[in-house]
């Protein structure tokens, strides 16, 4: 039995460093390369094989259960390995052969604005799959950081950022006179009307953002110039300046509403960091038409064995701290308290 415990050790010992190695090749051929790599067959060996040897050794160790700490460790690591082999690509090919459950392990979604979709293109493929429920786009938003800025190049290489405050005039440089913004647009389209060109903003076009500058020369003569953020460094070669029209970006935001048996039964603002959660998968926020902002995209993830590696790190964190902490300090607690009791009676 002694050599038996003695080989299990030696073995979970060889088993761990190669998990060490293995790790930092993961981390040198990047995120997609390595899940690619450790899907394969013989490391999901590897992982039924380590898995195998945590349960081995609680039953040849009886100190693992006997120790709360150590049991909880061991058994965190177990459900951490069974969580992540459930949710491997390996595992879904695996419940969908023996159970006939046919998740989507990650794929994307392309909404449009007020359509409802059920349709996923799972990663790697070019099939598309079908949920049990619907998500509606109700609608989606950009929103910027304030303020927006106008940028002012003048031909000797000089540089100016004036925040966008609509009707206030500022200076553009010594020599080049004033300027004021009178309309923002978010669409920005030209038309004809009664024979006159006429600048407005269209709600069924594309995405053209673009202000309306009106130029005042220091000989007192106006001039009215539109700039294009999408076209930067829109300008006539006279021109002693060019300007151009700048935002960033600080979120986007789609609303989405979930719709099953023609029916609303959920509803989530999606942002970057902040997924929907329902159905058994997670929605995140992934990209947008950048160049009308009619849809969105989301992408998806199925939660299988997510909750059960979360399990295997709470109880994991729980261990390490019970065994390296706790445990001495109620062990230190208990005897202070038998020593007061002792000097008591005494």
């Amino acid at each position: 039995m002694n050599n038996f415990r003695r080989e299990v050790l030696w073995t979970a010992l060889l088993v761990i460093a190669l998990l060490t190695i293995l790790s930092i090749y993961g981390a040198f051929i990047g995120a997609e390369r390595a899940q690619e790599y450790f899907n394969r067959v013989p490391l999901a060996v590897y992982w039924v094989f380590f898995a195998a040897l945590l349960v081995v050794a609680l039953t040849v160790f009886p100190r693992l259960v006997r120790v709360p700490g150590l049991m909880m460790m061991h058994v965190g690591c177990v459900l951490i390995l069974a969580g992540g082999m459930l949710g491997s690509r390996l595992g879904n090919d695996l419940q969908k052969k023996v159970l006939g459950i046919d998740k989507v392990r990650s794929g994307r979604m392309v909404i449009y604005e007020g359509a409802t979709e059920n349709k996923v293109m799972p990663d790697g493929s070019r099939d598309f799959k079908t949920l049990p429920f619907a998500l509606k786009l109700k609608d989606f938003r950009i929103e910027y950081y304030q303020p927006v800025h106008l940028y002012i190049d003048t031909r000797d290489g000089q540089r100016r950022k004036v925040p966008v405050e609509i009707g206030k005039e500022f200076v553009l440089g010594e020599g080049l006179g004033t300027a004021k913004v009178v309309r923002a647009f978010e669409r920005f389209k030209m038309g004809k009307q009664d024979g006159k060109n006429v600048f407005f903003d269209d709600p069924n076009s594309g995405s053209n953002p673009a202000l309306e500058v009106q130029v005042t020369r220091p000989d007192g003569q106006t001039a009215t110039k539109y700039v294009f953020e999408k076209f930067p460094g829109h300008s006539s070669g006279q021109d002693a300046f060019v300007m151009n029209y700048h935002r960033t970006i600080s979120e986007y935001t789609s609303e989405i509403e979930v719709v099953r048996d023609n029916k609303v039964v959920a509803a989530k603002n999606v942002e970057v960091n902040y997924p929907l959660h329902f159905g058994g998968y997670h929605f995140y926020q992934s990209s947008y038409d950048d160049e009308a902002g009619r849809y969105t995209v989301l992408s998806v993830h199925s939660d299988t064995g997510l909750y059960i590696v979360y399990a295997g790190y709470w109880l994991l964190c729980l261990g390490v701290i019970w065994h390296l902490w706790l445990r001495h300090a109620l062990t230190r607690t208990k005897s202070r308290m038998e020593k007061q009791e002792l000097s008591i009676d005494d």
